[in-house]
């Protein structure tokens, strides 16, 4: 199976591409810089064939994955800088990298007839209530920028293709970026006191595990929506951190507020990022592992 994946310079990019090396696929990466530093197996950097891509570019994007011609696309590039995304300078460049690079993407995969997993968020909905959102839900009302420019990816590929996959995921953390984790170690060493929203619920996803299930995803024929986060039960902020602070040692002490008080977002966020998983095991898929032991496992790989 020969894979093109996008965005691999980010989080989840970065662990597709060794999942495919690890399972001895052909993996080719692709993302705006001009090199890309390789792949790892555990003990060291190995190359891997890389395209240097922007994907607002049509012509360029249509001539690259013609020429791989692969069996499967995984889009995991976007713009994710959600507050950032609200500026008015920023949000035609958002729906142009969002919207506009995943409607290229489709049309290439379309007419190569090739499958297409584009990588979305729990950010399409309005993030109200307290039941899960389901995968195949409708009922979109994005919040915010980052949302709607999402959405548009979404329906981009829906409207133009019939083999895809729409894999939303809330709450990402992974080896190669920056993420909540590093982000709360890292105040954890220089605050007694650490301030977290406990009116936000949702799961996390760690990016090793959530690639394990998109290459998985890529050797089948079962499309459609799906909602893919680690397993355990739904937290607020403030629990995540909890959590992190325990399993890492951290004597900080972690005081719960509401996201009133705390304050500081440009763009809206989700109270409600609880997504329904089930459509997983029903469709033969094995589920992701529990948030604690990903954590568990993220830490010990960033040496904590």
């Amino acid at each position: 199976m020969k894979v093109f994946v996008t965005g691999v310079g980010g989080q989840l990019g970065h662990d597709v591409i060794n999942e495919l090396y690890k399972r001895g696929y052909e993996g080719i990466g692709s993302d705006v810089a001009a090199a890309y530093s390789g792949v790892a197996d555990g003990s060291a950097v190995v190359s891997a064939p890389y395209i240097s891509l922007d994907i607002t570019d049509e012509e360029a994007v249509d001539k690259a994955i013609t020429e791989v011609n692969p069996d499967v696309v995984i889009h995991c590039a976007a713009w994710t800088a959600v507050d950032m995304a609200e500026d008015d300078d920023k949000v035609e460049l958002v729906r142009r990298v969002n919207a506009g690079g995943t409607q290229n993407i489709a049309n290439s995969c379309k007419k190569l007839d090739c499958k297409m997993i584009y990588i979305s968020t729990d950010y399409v909905f309005d993030g109200q209530g307290t039941e899960p959102w389901k995968p195949d839900c409708k009922d979109y009302k994005p919040m915010n920028v980052y949302g709607q420019t999402k959405l548009e990816g979404e329906l981009a590929v829906s409207k133009t293709m019939d083999k895809y996959f729409i894999v939303r995921i809330a709450w990402v953390f992974g080896l190669n970026g920056k993420n909540f984790i590093k982000t709360m170690l890292n105040v954890g060493k220089t605050h007694d006191t650490v301030r977290v929203v406990n009116d936000q619920i949702g799961t996390p996803t760690y990016t090793y595990d959530l690639a394990r299930l998109l290459v998985d995803m890529a050797e089948t024929e079962k499309y459609g929506y799906y909602h893919a986060t680690n397993e355990g039960d739904y937290i607020s902020w403030y629990d995540f951190t909890k959590e992190i602070y325990r399993q890492a040692g951290c004597s900080a002490n972690v005081i719960p507020v509401t996201t009133e008080e705390y304050g500081l977002s440009k763009a809206a966020r989700p109270f409600n990022s609880r997504l329904d998983k089930s459509k997983l095991a029903e469709n033969g898929f094995k589920p992701l592992p529990t948030w604690q032991d990903a954590v568990k496992r993220y830490l010990k790989e960033i040496e904590v």
